[in-house]
């Protein structure tokens, strides 16, 4: 027994359990506690609530919502309005990082320095304050919805958002939808099925066909089977108000553009130094093969470079994700405001918190596990 107990295997399995023992006990007395202490005051507990009905307004939302909805419809709201704003706000702070990022490395001199003001003109101020600004522009300084002013045939600027046309959205289209993410999961999966085959069989067959047919095949039998009907919803403007199309509104705009160019300022230093890691010989050898600086930074530089990138990338947007609680500040219902909303109503803090934190942890989770996943797959191709 004693020798069991001095091999270094089982006393670190003994020592995690020990410890996962711990933090479960601790767990439970302070939730048995606080429990306790709140029944003394006699203050409702549980989640029960989240089955009443709210009774409040949701300005922006995407799914139907009204005010004699359940709380638990409208935290979800709110939990899609974050996920949707952050989402939106990965791709374009990717984009306009990797542009500047490169940018930085650029041997015109001008353009170097353009991208240089960027990233420290946007990394050492707070974003809070950037939303500030965005919000008070937008509200500021636009015309009023009365006298709107139409950039483009039915798209309308004005203090209250931007007005688009928007296509009448039904479940058929969702089906579509769907069916297209499938397809675009299996051509993937088509490609690296029959390249794997062309290199063990050396039988050269043309891959493009088969993915192209993979891709579109789902969603053109769902065109079919479904049928959805597209129509087009134009913004017409009136003596006094929009009518019509989808309003973006200065909330969410403002909130996108503040988490867009805050999180690319970080995102290009991201990139500009995993471009520096790579050892400048590939640049030369790149040249010696007849490539342009373009094509080698594309096929050769940026491949290697990942390798360097995608860590801090997976802190960026998990920063980028969180940072958008900020939301509250400038009236934009995200998850914090709604939840913040609902503890008001009801009363119940400690759900209304927890709920927030869990929702933030699994989406943090999430984030973290594709991140890794895409970093192993970059790994594994480099060995």
């Amino acid at each position: 027994m004693t020798r069991l107990f001095y091999d270094l295997r089982v006393r670190a399995v003994l020592y995690q359990v020990l410890a996962v023992l711990g933090v479960v006990s601790l767990g439970w007395y302070l939730a048995s506690n606080v429990s306790q202490k709140l029944a003394d005051q006699n203050i409702a507990t549980g989640f029960a609530f989240l089955g009443r009905e709210a009774g409040f307004v949701i300005s922006t939302s995407l799914i139907d919502y009204k005010p004699t909805d359940s709380f638990a419809r409208a935290l979800l709201t709110g939990v899609l309005n974050t996920i949707f704003v952050s989402t939106l706000a990965v791709v374009f702070a990717t984009i306009i990082g990797l542009l500047v990022g490169v940018a930085r490395l650029s041997a015109n001199p001008l353009l170097r320095a353009l991208a240089f003001v960027y990233v420290e003109a946007l990394r050492n101020v707070p974003l809070l304050l950037y939303l500030f600004l965005w919000y008070g522009l937008i509200v500021t300084t636009l015309p009023p919805v009365r006298e709107a002013i139409e950039l483009a045939p039915h798209v309308f600027i004005s203090n209250s958002g931007v007005t688009i046309p928007a296509m009448n959205w039904t479940p058929a289209h969702t089906k579509v939808l769907l069916a297209l993410v499938a397809g675009a999961v299996l051509s993937l999966a088509v490609r690296r099925r029959m390249v794997a085959t062309r290199v063990a069989t050396g039988v050269e067959r043309r891959v493009w066909p088969w993915v192209l047919l993979a891709l579109l095949g789902p969603a053109l039998v769902a065109l079919l089977v479904f049928q959805p009907e597209i129509t087009i919803d134009y913004p017409e403007k009136g003596r006094f108000r929009l009518t019509g199309g989808a309003h973006l509104k200065p909330e969410f705009t403002a909130l996108l553009m503040g988490l867009t160019l805050s999180a690319s300022a970080g995102i290009a230093e991201t990139v500009r130094s995993g471009i520096l890691s790579v050892n400048r010989g590939q640049w030369d050898a790149s040249r010696s093969l007849g490539l342009d600086r373009r094509l080698a930074l594309r096929l050769v530089v940026l491949p290697q470079a990942l390798r360097v990138i995608i860590p801090p990338l997976t802190s960026a947007y998990l920063s980028l994700f969180k940072n958008s609680s900020l939301a509250t500040a400038i009236g934009y219902p995200d998850l914090v405001l709604v939840t913040n909303t609902t503890m008001n109503q009801t009363g119940q803090a400690i759900e209304g918190i927890a709920i927030m934190m869990l929702v933030y942890l699994g989406i943090s989770l999430i984030i973290s596990l594709f991140m890794n996943w895409y970093n192993a797959r970059v790994a594994l191709k480099e060995r």
